[in-house]
């Protein structure tokens, strides 16, 4: 019996002076090391501001925000076209005015000669002055002609005149739309090809993440708003997009001029003489789609209606992921836009496991218990350790540690994970000794059995 009891003795000790070994060679600097892994903070000891807001407190932008409120009555405005009728000047008593059909039905027919509102909001007829009609009615604009005619040249008679105004061609604003959105199976992680962004064969793919599209809208007025460009281009943005929509302004000189001031803030070297924060850019204009209660957009009505040139900008989500590493598949996985994933579900989604699918009976036969890269079932504890390295505002990083299993019952500990954050699950050295412990008991009493030799 003691001799059974000193053989099991030198083998444990044998298994112990291997691991410590192992885990030396393996790149632990000293056995406290290994011991405690990776110097980080508690889970339940990082400050608030570093954990993140959960997503679902957020609400959604009510859509009647992103269009403008037409007026009762049409207003003109440069590039109308007008449907105009003067008697014995544009046309005459014993002809009857020209009709315009519009060719795709969607206005009623309109009387008269073709002349557009110029730029400056006048309109240029045959012997008076330019007439100021932008702002004005049809029957305004009618009105305004008549004066022109009968009261300050006195062209025609009064009371004798024949004025007909129309609308014959409504304005358009011809904007430029572009939308970053993935294409092909991008917002679900895992792309054609099987090709991920870490090893393992499982993250999310980059080769066709995104699909950009592009194209120029004409908006007729009073839809010349937000709304309108978003449905005419595919609707509203989609789960794999940002939670704003850009829309830029300016000319050509702004940008380049925006671009130098960039670039030189990210080339100056000395931090006490560089520039800290770009200046608000008045033209870029940012609608959130989402925001948190605290956080109510305050843009005007007049932030979201577009004019010709404006360039919408739909931008992706692709940088929002999240790394894992260690002992579950390494990659990069997809957030989530519109709801929250806790650091158990972080694990999951990647592959991993926090806790033995058995009763615990399996193990002692080398059935239980989750296997490392290879994603396999093995004998042994599963890893209960996580590191969270997360960057933080200033460009520094923390890293925190989560208990895997204390998360299982404590849901203080489940941290929600945040974009660029990487996850480095770990086995704790107790769990590193117990694999390495359980693997050589059954190495042995393999062996022996092979050999027809027991234990006496």
């Amino acid at each position: 019996m003691n001799s059974r009891i000193e053989l099991i003795r030198s083998r444990l000790w044998k298994c112990l002076a291997a691991t410590m070994l192992l885990s030396t060679l393996s790149g632990c600097s000293s056995l406290a090391l290994c011991l405690t892994g990776i110097p980080a903070i508690p889970a339940h000891r990082v400050p608030t501001e570093y954990l993140g807001r959960p997503r679902a407190n957020m609400q959604e932008i009510t859509l009647s925000r992103l269009r403008q409120n037409p007026p009762k009555i049409y207003q003109l405005a440069p590039n109308d076209v007008l449907g105009v009728y003067i008697e014995n000047v544009l046309g005459q008593p014993d002809a009857p005015p020209p009709v315009n059909f519009p060719q795709d039905g969607s206005r009623p027919p309109s009387l008269g000669f073709p002349i557009p509102v110029r730029e400056d909001g006048t309109l240029a007829l045959p012997l008076v002055d330019p007439i100021q009609v932008e702002g004005l009615t049809l029957p305004q604009a009618a009105e305004a002609i008549r004066e022109a005619y009968t009261v300050k040249k006195k062209i025609l008679p009064e009371g004798k005149d024949r004025i007909i105004v129309t609308l014959q061609r409504p304005r358009e604003y011809r904007v430029l739309v572009v939308r970053e959105e993935a294409g092909s199976g991008g917002a679900t992680g895992g792309s054609t090809g099987g090709g991920g962004v870490g090893g393992g064969g499982g993250g999310l793919g980059v080769g066709n993440s995104k699909r950009g599209t592009g194209a120029t809208v004409l908006l007729p007025a009073y839809e010349n708003d937000l709304l309108s460009a978003l449905t005419k281009t595919g609707g509203l943005p989609g789960l794999d997009a940002q939670n704003e929509v850009l829309i830029l302004r300016g000319n050509f000189h702004d940008a380049a001029e925006r671009d130098l001031l960039i670039a030189r803030m990210k080339a100056c070297q000395d931090p006490c003489e560089c520039e800290q924060e770009l200046p608000p850019d008045v033209n870029i204009t940012r609608i959130p789609l989402r925001f948190y209660p605290e956080q109510v957009p305050t843009f005007k009505q007049e932030d979201i209606i577009l004019q010709n040139g404006d360039i919408v900008m739909v931008q992706s989500r692709e940088r929002e992921l999240y790394y894992t590493s260690g002992v579950i598949r390494g990659g990069a996985q997809p957030l989530p836009r519109d709801y929250d994933l806790d650091i158990l579900q972080a694990v999951a989604l990647a592959g991993g496991s926090v806790a033995p699918g058995g009763t615990g009976v399996g193990n002692v036969s080398g059935s239980g218990g989750y296997g490392g890269n290879g994603g396999g079932m093995t004998m042994g504890a599963t890893p209960s350790r996580a590191i969270v390295l997360r960057k933080t505002c200033n460009g520094g990083e923390i890293p925190i540690r989560v208990d895997l299993r204390r998360a299982l019952i404590n849901p203080g500990e489940r941290i929600l994970i945040q974009p660029e954050d990487t996850i480095i699950v770990q086995y704790t050295f107790a769990e590193e000794l117990y694999n390495a412990a359980l693997r050589t008991v059954s190495f042995n009493f393999l062996m022996n059995g092979l050999s027809g030799q027991g234990i006496r």
